[in-house]
């Protein structure tokens, strides 16, 4: 008799406890997602300009903040009439003040006399098909895409008011990740420029949304086996109890 109010009592610790995982996992799991829903917003890939760090096609998760937030090396997603007024994937290179040019010694991207590595390049070469020069106005920012042999960025602009810049305002969003396909992964900071003023920005809180998601998750599952795996276990118990006991009866008779 001992024995059964013990079990019983693990019993319903054992219940309250998984009653309680399953709850905070739903905290922790909804939570992530309306945090994630909050923070970011997912984008498709419109163009090939990006690659091959961002595909044609594929889904990334942009971070909403304000222009002023951004850095140099930031992927941004910006809206600007001169543009055609549509949602567009660049990398920023230069800020206002800058002077943005190409191509320095080794073909390189020059900002402020300063040659930059670009390693997220598709092909060895010179940084851009064509040589140009460009001052960055005060509160706007220079857009370069990836695939410089092919990108309609603000080299194709220059001879705008700005010489090819869009102002800080017409940023909606700065990549972090590739939600789709899943190998995508996070969007690292190019250290080419690290060493200007400014440096560069860090990567938003996707990784620890992610987490929250996913812990919330591991816990529902968790707290929700609970009950038929106990069930089991008891029940297996019980029978091999029994089972003992028959055997012990039929010995002593």
């Amino acid at each position: 008799m001992g024995t059964g109010r013990t079990d019983d009592g693990h019993g319903r610790l054992g219940s309250a406890l998984s009653g309680v995982a399953v709850a905070v996992g739903c905290v922790l799991f909804l939570g992530g997602f309306i945090w994630g829903a909050v923070v970011y917003q997912p984008y498709t890939v419109p163009t090939d300009s990006m690659t091959p760090t961002v595909r044609v096609g594929e889904r990334v998760l942009a971070q909403r903040i304000d222009g002023a937030e951004v850095r140099r090396g930031d992927i941004v997603v910006f809206r600007d009439s001169q543009w055609g007024d549509m949602p567009m994937v660049k990398r920023v290179v230069g800020v206002g003040g800058d002077k943005v040019a190409c191509c320095g010694d080794g073909g390189k991207l020059t900002v402020n006399g300063t040659a930059i590595d670009e390693p997220y390049l598709q092909k060895k070469g010179p940084a851009s098909g064509k040589t140009f020069s460009a001052t960055v106005p005060q509160g706007q920012l220079f857009m370069l895409g990836d695939e410089r042999m092919g990108s309609l960025d603000s080299r194709v602009h220059l001879q705008d008011p700005g010489q090819g810049s869009v102002p800080r305002s017409a940023v909606e969003a700065r990549l972090d990740a590739v939600a789709w396909p899943l190998d995508g992964g996070l969007l690292e900071r190019p250290e080419g420029f690290e060493a200007l003023p400014g440096g560069i920005s860090r990567i938003g809180p996707v990784q620890l949304i992610v987490g929250v998601i996913v812990t919330g998750a591991l816990l529902i599952f968790g707290g929700a086996a609970y009950g038929p795996l106990a069930k089991r276990l008891s029940g297996r118990k019980r029978g091999a109890s029994g089972s003992g006991g028959r055997k012990a009866t039929a010995g002593v008779g």
